[in-house]
């Protein structure tokens, strides 16, 4: 190797190494706080009934299962949105958003788990986003206006009605409710940053935007690493 380019390879295994240990530290760390006993590495595959916002391709994703009446949750959902206005334009990460009403002390957020998977189903994933914002603007919910909330966002009022009466979306939610056990979730927001060639980091409630962006780029220095591997 010439001399010229040894220094750009230590740069960049260095700036490898250090992601590394930024990423595996936090994850251990975080792991250690969580509240519940569950494997982050047995969350379900991404498919495309998944709600999705961003690049379904990107190299780092962001799942989250979180709750409509949780207000950290709400809090949350500020802060990946300003994830994705920075990193989603270049297509480098995506957001899937999960169910997990806490009905054990927010009985009606299985009502509104309803409204937005019933909002996706019968108006697509767009609708499904601006129906999520609004609710987490109005929290808590009154199940009165849910049928202007799922106009606002595009639905027809009386066919997410129809949805919700009918139980189609019942066992979506049941399994993804199933699933954020599974990972180990005891509360909401609950996050898993999946990038391929690294178990799952989790980040375990409603963590700041800087905190998130040092993972983010963290995640994308392992995905880079990854992909320039012969």
């Amino acid at each position: 190797m010439k001399t010229s380019m040894v220094v750009p390879v230590a740069i960049l295994v260095g700036g490898v190494l250090v992601a590394v240990a930024v990423y595996a530290t936090t994850r251990q760390r975080v792991q250690n706080t969580a509240s519940g006993s569950g494997n982050p590495s047995a969350v379900l595959p991404i498919t495309v009934s998944d709600h999705i916002l961003g690049n379904p391709d990107a190299p780092v994703k962001i799942i989250e299962y979180a709750d409509f009446e949780c207000q950290y949750c709400a809090q949350f959902q500020q802060t990946l949105h300003r994830i994705i206005n920075d990193y989603g334009p270049a297509g480098q990460v995506a957001w899937v958003f999960r169910e997990f009403p806490l009905i054990e002390i927010h009985p009606s957020a299985m009502k509104d788990a309803e409204a937005a998977e019933c909002v996706a189903q019968t108006a697509g994933n767009a609708a499904f986003w601006k129906f999520a914002d609004i609710l987490f603007a109005h929290q808590p919910v009154d199940s009165a206006h849910i049928g202007q909330y799922a106009q606002e966002a595009g639905a027809d009022p009386s066919a997410v009605a129809s949805c919700i009466v009918s139980g189609s979306i019942d066992a979506r939610i049941t399994a993804d409710r199933a699933n954020a056990f599974a990972v180990g979730a005891g509360g909401a927001p609950y996050a898993l940053i999946v990038v391929n060639g690294a178990p799952p980091l989790v980040v375990n409630g409603a963590y700041s935007y800087n905190y998130v962006k040092q993972q983010i780029d963290a995640a994308l220095t392992i995905a880079s690493s990854t992909q320039t591997q012969p």
